[in-house]
């Protein structure tokens, strides 16, 4: 996996200065103090996430300038200022927080006023942000990305950051600067650097073929890991994002596998003739939970991620699946019929003190638990398949949309976004990658080639 070099504060005491900036990381000190603006200094800039949704804040995004127009092997650099503004503008309007200015809106920017922006025009704009960087190439076949938060009203620099990455890498550079302008701004943890697995459909529904697809958040980066021989369900990243563990039917007998993305292996988890299915990792990747079929009853089990001895953590008549670890690994969120209908239940890693959680009617399944630890996502079946949360303790459940057939949540690495898939109806009927915020407004189609189901969001990237 590549990384991203990240320069903490980059940049330009001087315009002049960008010309000779090196490639290696700068210890720079903290930007100066703010300087008030003019009558006073202006409220904070801030987003809100709770209200936010109904005005977002306009905010300009204007194409990132280069010291020289340089060919590289992601293509010249005055071609990827376009391309990285327009990455960071696509994430920021996909969030609902923020409206990005159109194109006439934009001025160009000249390279020396990437640190000086001109503020008399962005005033008139209607923008209360500014996002404004340069691209470079390096020496060393690497590129510098530069980015700058500005307040235009208090006309004062917010947050700077800047990155150095191989070229196949650019478009991460986008969404870190993105995911800086986010947290910035809303005081919410960022998303946008990272990738999501699901799996990718094609054919009837009577002879589905299903792959496993990994891509960017965005939709950007698509690549196909299997070949669609075998049906594959569940795929969940490890914390590390080195693996992937899924169920698949191999040999028409559904089993747990652990692929690696490096390697392109995939090794069995658990050596039985019985059906494992549903299995994700714990937060610290030590374990794999998942469910296993014995004769007639299905109950939660664990066993390490490397291989080893499974333990059961449920024994009861039924069906119990679906386990999700809490943030801290101390706790599993799961699904169960035992009292008659699918319902939430939460108990604690080793299998102790089970507790139902879900009395809101109907029925629950695929719970998981936020990263964040406040809230348990689930799909609600009462007529229609639909999203929601619910808090750990069961209190203060929230249908997020209304569709036909909503399900399988997965949750953004902030806690803030879920994505899940939307069956259409009949034989016909498509299956796509959707998602949508904790307000229940935001919600969005994520591209695919072709169709997609159970999407596993990642981590953020490092």
């Amino acid at each position: 996996m590549r990384s991203i070099l990240l320069l903490s504060a980059v940049l330009l005491a001087a315009p002049g200065a960008a010309q000779d900036m090196p490639a290696t990381p700068l210890t720079v000190p903290p930007p100066p103090a703010q300087a008030q603006a003019p009558g006073g200094a202006p409220p904070p800039l801030e987003v809100s996430v709770t209200g936010g949704i109904s005005a977002p804040m306009p905010i300009a995004i204007p194409t990132m300038p280069t010291d020289r127009v340089t060919d590289t092997q992601a293509g010249s650099t005055d071609a990827l200022g376009k391309q990285l503004a327009d990455i960071v503008t696509s994430d920021l309007k996909s969030s609902g927080l923020f409206n990005p200015l159109p194109p006439a809106q934009l001025r160009t920017v000249m390279f020396p006023e990437v640190t000086q922006p001109a503020f008399s025009y962005w005033g008139g704009s209607g923008a209360q942000a500014l996002v404004q960087g340069f691209v470079r190439a390096n020496g060393d076949g690497t590129l510098t990305v530069g980015c700058y938060l500005y307040d235009v009203s208090a006309q004062t620099e917010l947050m700077r950051q800047g990155f150095v990455v191989p070229p196949a890498d650019w478009r991460r550079a986008g969404h870190k600067c993105a995911d800086m302008v986010y947290t910035r701004l809303t005081g919410e943890g960022p998303y946008f650097d990272s990738r999501v697995v699901y799996v990718s459909e094609t054919g009837p529904k009577a002879r589905r073929i299903k792959r496993l697809a990994i891509m960017d958040q965005d939709g950007a980066n698509h690549r196909f890991l299997t070949n669609g021989q075998s049906i594959v369900l569940t795929p969940r990243f490890a914390p590390n994002q080195q693996s992937i563990v899924y169920m698949s039917f191999v040999n028409d007998k559904p089993a747990i596998y652990v692929y690696d993305l490096g390697s392109g292996r995939q090794r069995l988890v658990t050596t039985t003739e019985r059906q494992t299915f549903a299995p994700r990792f714990s937060p610290d990747g030590r374990w794999i939970v998942y469910s296993m079929s014995i004769n007639g009853n299905t109950n939660i089990y664990r066993v390490p991620a490397a291989g080893g001895t499974p333990q059961r953590l449920t024994n009861t008549p039924g069906i119990n699946t679906g386990g999700s670890y809490s943030p801290d690994g101390s706790r599993i969120v799961f699904e169960s019929d035992r009292s008659g209908s699918q319902q939430l239940y939460v108990m604690n890693a080793d299998g102790s003190n089970q507790q139902r959680i879900s009395f809101g009617g109907g029925r629950y399944a695929t719970p998981v638990w936020s990263p964040r630890g406040d809230l348990i996502a689930f799909t609600k079946i009462a007529g229609a398949f639909r999203i929601g949360i619910m808090s750990p303790s069961g209190s203060g459940e929230k249908l997020l949309t209304n569709s036909w057939q909503d399900e399988g949540p997965s949750w953004s690495p902030n806690g803030r976004v879920l994505m899940f898939f939307r069956q259409g109806r009949g034989n016909a009927g498509k299956a796509d990658l959707w998602s949508v915020d904790l307000t229940g407004v935001n919600e969005r189609r994520i591209p695919t080639p072709l169709d997609g189901s159970d999407p596993g969001w990642g981590p953020l990237r490092p």
